[in-house]
């Protein structure tokens, strides 16, 4: 698969998003119920299209453009929602990488660590100093990634999740932007 387009959420993405979300759905990465119909809407209150990055199949983009419009028939492989850690004022400084998914079919094809470079770059353009997620404990796959995208361990919370019977640790990450 070639590299992936990065872009900008549009509201035109929601049914692409909320189904590749309820696809790659799993304990690995996710401490939520598994999705049941009725399905939420994937854009709420909370998550808008301006908190989403989405990564769409197709020749190499040479930079993310926050104005590009979806592709024709390109097809949404990942995104990954940026958001604040809180609505503190003192806190604007920092950007959180609250949620990143890459479909089954284009993983191990570069697709997260575009979106995470879309992400870290979306980030600066914010004002943000740092970048920071939290990733489960037992999700090796996710933390090599972060760990060769510059991300560190900062800090972790032991046993915070009980998924499928197994205790499982919070792990916080984070890195100077």
């Amino acid at each position: 698969m070639p590299v992936p387009y990065i872009r900008a959420a549009t509201a035109d993405d929601e049914d692409a998003l909320g189904r590749l979300d309820r696809l790659t759905w799993s304990t690995l990465h996710s401490v939520q119920e598994r999705p049941t119909q009725p399905y939420e809407p994937f854009f709420n209150e909370r998550y808008g299209p301006q908190d989403h990055l989405v990564a769409e199949r197709g020749p190499r983009h040479p930079a993310f453009d926050p104005s590009r419009r979806p592709a024709r028939g390109g097809g949404v492989v990942g995104y990954v929602r940026l958001g604040r850690p809180s609505p503190l004022a003192c806190h604007t400084h920092v950007r959180q990488i609250q949620g990143l998914v890459v479909a089954d079919e284009a993983r191990g094809a570069g697709v997260a660590r575009a979106l995470l470079g879309a992400a870290r770059d979306e980030a600066r353009r914010r004002g943000a100093r740092r970048l920071t997620l939290r990733v489960l404990g037992h999700n090796t796959p996710a933390r090599k990634l972060y760990e060769s995208e510059g991300f560190v361990v900062e800090g972790v919370l032991p046993e915070e999740f009980l998924l499928d019977g197994v205790y499982v640790d919070d792990v916080l990450m984070g890195r100077r932007l």
